[in-house]
Formats: C-alpha cells, structure tokens, sequence
C-alpha cells in the first residue's frame, strides 16, 4: 500500500490525513508534516489515521513527538480515526490514555473550533 499524507488548515486549525502504513521509512514525512504547525502557533492540531493499516513503534515514537510539542507549545493534539492495528499498538503501551483520542475528524475539530 501506498504512503499518503495531505495536510490542510482550517480556522487556525492543522488537520494532516495519513494513509498507508506508518514504519520507519515514512514516520519521518509524517514528522516533517507535523512540526510546522507546532512552530506557526496554530489552536491545535487533528491528525486522522483512518487510512492507516500500519503502524510500527516508529510512527508512534512520531505522534509522541507531537504530543510532546503541542504541550511545549500549549496548543491541542487530537488523533482520530484509529483503526484496530493503530489502537492496538497504542493500547499496549497504554499511550492510549495519553492521546486525545476521538472517533473522527468532524468531532475533533468541533472540539477545537469551540474553544
């Protein structure tokens, strides 16, 4: 399967839509598609997994990063759209209660547009 990633900017709001798997070959892209917003001062940040079918510890030693710069910068990280594979490998490490975790995109960004 192939990598995708797209990003776009709504209401001061980051949303990146990653598709394919998320190993150590295209965990940096999705890195590189992440920091900017941090350093813009955008509200926050969605990042959707549904098109995910793979994610290995790299991709989520990436979204620990952002998680790590949305509280340095005090702006919101919400990861939605988690397929079995992606949940599974955050529940085994119990960074599933570390994330923001909502169902879909629609959700988090009324979340966000509301503060």
């Amino acid at each position: 399967m192939s990598f995708k990633i797209k990003n776009t900017e709504k209401e001061n709001i980051g949303i990146i839509i990653v598709e394919g798997e998320v190993d150590m070959f295209t965990s940096p892209s999705l890195r590189d598609k992440l920091l900017p917003y941090f350093e813009r001062g955008v509200k926050g940040v969605i990042v959707d997994l549904s098109g995910v079918s793979f994610m290995d510890s790299s991709g989520i030693a990436t979204l620990v990063e952002g998680l790590q710069w949305s509280k340095k910068n005090i702006k919101e990280f919400i990861l939605t759209g988690l397929g079995d594979n992606v949940l599974n490998a955050l529940s085994l490490t119990k960074l599933d209660r570390v994330f923001n975790i909502k169902a879909d995109t629609d959700d988090a960004y009324k979340e966000l547009s509301e503060r």
